[in-house]
């Protein structure tokens, strides 16, 4: 069985050779350049202080984390090389690399440990992942110690990634902002891998190898270019002529299907289990009106067809989700109400509830809304699909992102077509969702409104459980729960997948995909 937290409870992780996220075992070829690409401009390349998947490719570059992962979630050493956890879960100590250094040649000490938690819990979106962290003692250069107030499981999964990035107390020390530091994006000082060489937003990232890096004869290659390629067309005609080597987070089902086509190339979805992707129907269920019925929120569930969504809209791109932890995560229950489509069932219950239908055959109206353009075949469908059953739905579009994002941070919608991450562990990603406390706290907060004292109690234990058996029985209540009083009917995974070439050795298919370092990856002859 896989483990999150295989060796949080053990007394002393491995300091053993690295075992790498899905990499093959061929033969490496050390030099080459490896031209990949962004899906979108890149505000920040700082990842100690933004969270997003296109700052996590070249942030996982720059930046080292203590821990990496393999494909079947254990951790393992990168700038940690080992790592040991109190008998009470209270003390997370660190023992570093000797010599490495940032690519000024600064060493890396554990001061720079301490700074980085620091600026992370100060500036990073994600305040869970280090909120019981009260301290960071540093004992000797080498050696960080990471005081908790409570044992603290997801801590494992959040030292690694692009979520804690090491980076330098000497660049990032002098008063100002890290937010906005001009060292983020210009002559970055990294603890990574590559280096940057430069970054024209809207053109390019560009990094070459650091030849200091801490692991002996990695990267293995010269140069990584990043194009910033917005349009996923241009994407794809890049990859089918040979322009691109690898593209992940393609997510476009017409387009992936296509690119599957090309002998020359390798389409997966492999390798996004911590990112965690999920589409979802979100419903109010805080709110006055219908959807605030468990009633009516199951009836919408049964009303609505996932073979529908799954096969005709995504192209059979996608695999079924039927919880908001994402399949791929060893704490997924897939032992729950999966609301299959049932439209006498779906009648029933909106009689039930009191919502008889009218002469004209409606029993009540609801608005619908979406953030994105490729989520406006998901609600037309919806639409369709309740109008079925007596309900007349609206579509409402949103003028741009930032008022789709409002309206949800603000609890103004009645159901809405969402993609929401776990990002590792459920602590990061998943709780925010369902805890009474995060109600109405901004987009992808508790944006449903729903509140239920069990749930919270089930997620506050399970944050603080480190037995992974003890930790997975608590998700699945969870699960089960929630699944029961759907107050999001969950649809499927995020299409995503990655896209390479023959000519690239050792793509990253581990549960960060370009997340993480790609310091094994080289080009074949």
């Amino acid at each position: 069985m896989k483990h999150v937290l295989k060796g949080l409870v053990a007394a002393t992780a491995m300091a053993s050779v690295l075992a790498t996220s899905g990499f093959a075992a061929d033969e490496p070829k050390r030099g080459g350049t490896l031209i990949t690409v962004l899906g979108s401009n890149v505000r920040n390349l700082n990842s100690a202080v933004q969270s997003g998947i296109v700052t996590g490719f070249p942030g996982a570059q720059l930046f080292a984390s203590p821990l990496r992962y393999d494909e079947d979630w254990t951790p393992q050493p990168y700038l940690a090389k080992s790592w040991s956890v109190s008998e009470d879960g209270l003390k997370v100590t660190l023992n570093l690399v000797e010599g490495a250094t940032f690519h000024d040649g600064h060493p890396i000490t554990s001061s720079d440990v301490k700074f980085s938690v620091k600026v992370i819990q100060e500036n990073h979106p994600f305040k869970a992942m280090f909120a019981p962290v009260e301290s960071v003692d540093t004992p000797d250069e080498h050696t960080a110690v990471l005081n908790l107030s409570q044992p603290h499981p997801a801590l494992m999964l959040a030292m690694s990634g692009q979520l804690m990035s090491i980076i330098p107390e000497h660049i990032y020390g002098d008063g100002q902002n890290p937010k906005s530091h001009p060292r983020n994006n210009v002559d970055v000082v990294g603890s990574g891998p590559f280096k940057l060489v430069e970054f024209k937003n809207g053109e390019h990232v560009i990094l070459e190898r650091y030849d200091g890096f801490f692991m002996e004869g990695r990267p293995y290659l010269d140069k990584i270019v990043m194009r910033i390629i917005v349009d996923p067309s241009a994407r794809a005609i890049a990859l089918e002529n040979g322009e691109v080597h690898i593209s992940a987070f393609e997510s476009q089902p017409q387009i992936i299907n296509r690119l599957k086509k090309v002998d020359s190339l390798t389409v997966t979805s492999e390798g996004y289990g911590a990112i965690g992707p999920l589409d979802w129907l979100a419903m109010n269920a805080g709110s006055d009106g219908p959807t605030g019925n468990v009633k009516v929120r199951q009836a919408i569930a049964y009303a609505v067809d996932k073979n529908f969504i799954h096969n005709a809209i995504m192209q059979g791109t996608v695999t079924d989700a039927k919880t908001g932890i994402h399949p791929d995560s060893p704490f997924y229950e897939p032992d729950v109400e999966a609301y299959e489509l049932d439209l006498d069932k779906a009648n029933a219950l909106l009689d039930e509830a009191g919502f008889a239908k009218g002469d004209d055959g409606m029993r009540f109206g609801l608005t619908i809304d979406f953030g994105w353009p490729s989520a406006k075949p998901h609600v037309e469908y919806v639409k369709a699909a309740l109008k079925k059953v007596g309900i007349n739905v609206t579509v409402r579009a949103s003028a741009d992102f930032p008022t789709w994002a409002k309206r949800m941070g603000t609890m103004d919608f009645d159901l809405s077509w969402d993609a929401v991450f776990n990002w590792g562990d459920p602590v990061i990603g998943v709780h925010r969702t369902y805890v009474s406390s995060n109600i109405g706290k901004g987009v992808w907060s508790n944006t449903q409104g729903y509140s239920n004292a069990r749930v919270d109690e089930l997620l506050e234990m399970a944050g603080k459980e480190n037995d992974p058996e003890k930790r997975k029985a608590l998700y699945s209540e969870f699960q089960k729960i929630v699944a029961a009083e759907v107050p999001i009917y969950f649809a499927n995974t995020l299409p995503y997948h990655t896209v390479y070439s023959d000519k690239v050795g050792n793509p990253p298919l581990g549960i960060w995909a370009t997340s993480s370092p790609i310091d094994l990856m080289y080009l074949k002859d």
